[in-house]
């Protein structure tokens, strides 16, 4: 049975957090593996991501995989928030370098950690967590080469990482690639292929372009012409997911995550249609 997990970003407001909720206990019957909560750019949303967790872990039976980062942040302060986290109760951390307030260049903090291979080694060291790390299907925007990416996930995962979720891709071939890179790489932990079903294809345009991901022709010619056409973009946005989890199934991958941008109809549907988890 293939696994499932989902991603949520914690609200900035009361609004987005009602919102948030609905997204979660419309999701939870499915019964994920796991859940990941998000931290903003330079850890902006660190006390929202904290009470996020910490209510996942009061309120529901979903399992929570708590996202920290050490961008912006002296090494003090991220192992307070590793001991709060342990102390909640988590055993699931999500282990990233993050991203300057700026969204400049990465620049370590003058009493922080080096950076996410660091941070994976002392989490590591500490004990108590399993450990993901990040890994990018079509190369980081930073990194000099895929060569190097590659390079990167190998030391995280020396450094004590168990498993590697991917940024989202919209092309399926692109996943399929990576995967096999990773075995001529000798990189034997789950990678799980990122899915972002999105009615908003402008707003995921955006993002793609921030993070390297590539939106296939294709796929743009889907949307064309549907910016006040919200229920046609739903359809799409459906069909769209649906066929690259059946793809990515068919291909032999026993995990998928899906980031849900706190809209959890479209992911419902998505697992419903391919019958996955446990509803």
């Amino acid at each position: 049975m293939t696994r499932i997990s989902f991603e949520f970003f914690p609200p900035k407001s009361d609004q987005a957090e009602e919102k948030l909720w609905l997204a979660i206990d419309r999701l939870a019957p499915i019964q994920p593996d796991f859940v990941s909560v998000t931290y903003g750019a330079g850890g902006s949303t660190r006390d929202r991501t904290h009470a996020c967790v910490k209510r996942l872990i009061e309120e529901t039976n979903l399992q929570p995989a708590a996202h920290l980062t050490c961008v912006a942040a002296s090494r003090a302060d991220v192992d307070s928030v590793i001991e709060e986290y342990a102390a909640l109760g988590v055993k699931h951390i999500v282990a990233l370098r993050g991203d300057m307030p700026d969204m400049g260049a990465f620049q370590p903090h003058v009493d922080g950690y080096s950076g996410s291979v660091d941070l994976v080694a002392a989490l590591a060291k500490r004990g108590g967590f399993d450990i993901t790390v990040s890994a990018y299907p079509e190369k980081h925007p930073e990194s000099a080469s895929m060569a190097a990416d590659i390079d990167l996930l190998k030391a995280k995962i020396d450094a004590g990482a168990t498993r590697a979720i991917t940024q989202f891709a919209f092309d399926t071939q692109a996943h399929l690639r990576f995967r096999d890179a990773l075995a001529a790489a000798d990189i034997t932990i789950p990678v799980i292929p990122g899915i972002m079903p999105t009615t908003n294809f402008v707003g995921a345009q955006r993002m793609a372009q921030a993070c390297g991901a590539t939106v296939p022709d294709w796929l743009a010619a889907h949307y064309h012409g549907l910016e006040n056409d919200a229920d046609t973009r739903k359809h799409i946005a459906a069909s769209v997911a649906v066929d690259q989890c059946r793809k990515l199934i068919e291909e032999g991958f026993e995990d998928l995550h899906f980031y849900t941008l706190n809209q959890a109809d479209l992911t419902f549907a998505v697992c419903r249609i391919l019958a996955l988890g446990k509803q």
